[in-house]
């Protein structure tokens, strides 16, 4: 059993310019899920927005990054990141959750989400926004 975490960027319709700019400084290889790959277009205008993506290298950067859909709440100097804490173990990232909660507001309940598992964000009583996540294969 592992557990990762990586900062998770959000931005609003800029999250692919994003990523290919922090591909071209550190390297790696990147990867862009859109709303639409997702089959959860909310707004036909921002189908092709990033609702997951990342870059990963060899030399360890990682970062992953989406765009916010406009029905949610954004502003780029309130919540410009997210912590994400990835496992491939369903009990480990559960019992990592229970231990987050006490005093946390949950966002989205720890659930098997379409596209892992398990899934779930929490904001906890200092202000930071977690993302807690069981791995799946992307098969894009």
């Amino acid at each position: 059993m592992s557990v990762t975490t990586t900062t998770h960027l959000n931005f609003r319709g800029q999250a692919r310019a994003a990523l290919g700019f922090y591909q071209s400084v550190f390297g790696g290889r990147s990867v862009a899920v859109t709303y639409k790959d997702a089959g959860a277009v909310q707004n036909e205008n921002e189908a092709d927005w990033v609702m997951w993506g990342e870059v990963a290298g060899d030399n360890g950067f990682h970062v992953m990054a989406y765009d916010v859909p406009s029905q949610l709440p954004w502003n780029q100097g309130q919540n410009p990141f997210f912590v994400s804490v990835r496992g491939t173990d369903a009990e480990e990232i559960g019992a990592l959750w229970d231990k987050l909660t006490p005093g946390s507001t949950v966002v989205r309940a720890l659930e098997a989400a379409p596209w892992a598992p398990l899934y779930g964000m929490l904001t906890d009583r200092f202000g930071v926004t977690w993302v807690l996540d069981v791995t799946a294969p992307y098969n894009g």
